[in-house]
């Protein structure tokens, strides 16, 4: 499946400025062949808006994902998306991947908040692993912090991601998890990761850019530099499957020596 990430900080605190971006970008992703485009980490709305968070905060079901499934349909492939998410009085860090025929196929809540500004505007979610079939993969997703968690990313490959999407808003000096983290965390767990950033300033934060699709060979199919971009690369099923076979980490493992890993000290 060819996928493309869409390397953009949009423009923060406007919603309907981001969905043209989205519009622009999907209409150049079909063109090119994709069946997947990804955006970054609070795409919708921005991500330093401050108290905006909470004001333009929409339920996973709301207008904007209505518009997002016409943008799907229309231009015939899924995206996926970063966004805050209302729910009664919580606000989650969320992201949402919907189908090319508009369906909604699965929305993810942040689990592992990064800072002080997030834990003062979000809840963090409470389930680790969010998956959704897509044109014969199977589609997890994951939100920036939470891939620098290795025990997130194995709970992935032990529930079968294939393609793990990861919106982020890295931000400087930790362009290093880009760089080196990612492609690791496709390598030990075999699957294929789609880290797809923010890029420049943005209030107090730096956006690194560098967005990549590493495969399960640890090698990045593409990667982006610091400039907005929309990048492309192909997901190969028949790769993964031998690439599997040859690096069996999930079958070699010995979870009975694992206990200390969950006790908590």
């Amino acid at each position: 499946m060819r996928t493309a990430l869409l390397q953009s900080s949009g423009r923060p605190g406007s919603i309907a400025a981001n969905l043209k971006v989205l519009d622009e970008a999907a209409g150049r992703a079909a063109a090119a062949g994709a069946g997947l485009l990804a955006a970054p980490e609070m795409f919708l709305t921005g991500y330093a808006i401050g108290d905006d968070i909470g004001r333009l905060a929409e339920p996973a079901d709301g207008d904007t994902a209505d518009a997002i499934a016409e943008l799907a349909t229309r231009h015939g492939l899924a995206l996926a998306y970063g966004y805050p998410e209302r729910a009664g009085e919580a606000v989650f860090n969320s992201a949402q991947l919907i189908a090319a025929d508009g369906t909604r196929l699965a929305n993810y809540r942040k689990t592992h908040l990064f800072g002080c500004f997030e834990r003062d505007h979000f809840t963090p979610g409470d389930q680790p692993v969010v998956q959704a079939e897509l044109n014969g993969l199977r589609v997890g997703l994951m939100i920036c912090y939470d891939v620098e968690f290795p025990e997130n990313v194995r709970a992935h490959a032990l529930a079968g991601t294939d393609l793990l999407l990861v919106p982020t808003a890295q931000m400087h000096p930790f362009q290093f998890v880009a760089e080196s983290v990612v492609p690791v965390r496709a390598f030990e767990n075999q699957m294929y990761v789609a880290y797809v950033n923010r890029v420049g300033q943005e209030g107090e934060f730096e956006f690194v850019g560098l967005s990549t699709l590493a495969g399960p060979d640890g090698v990045a199919r593409t990667r982006a530099g610091r400039a907005e971009e929309l990048l492309l690369a192909d997901v190969d099923p028949a790769f993964l499957a031998t690439s599997r076979e040859a690096n069996p980490y999930l079958k070699d493992r010995r979870p009975g020596l694992y206990g200390a890993l969950v006790r908590i000290p």
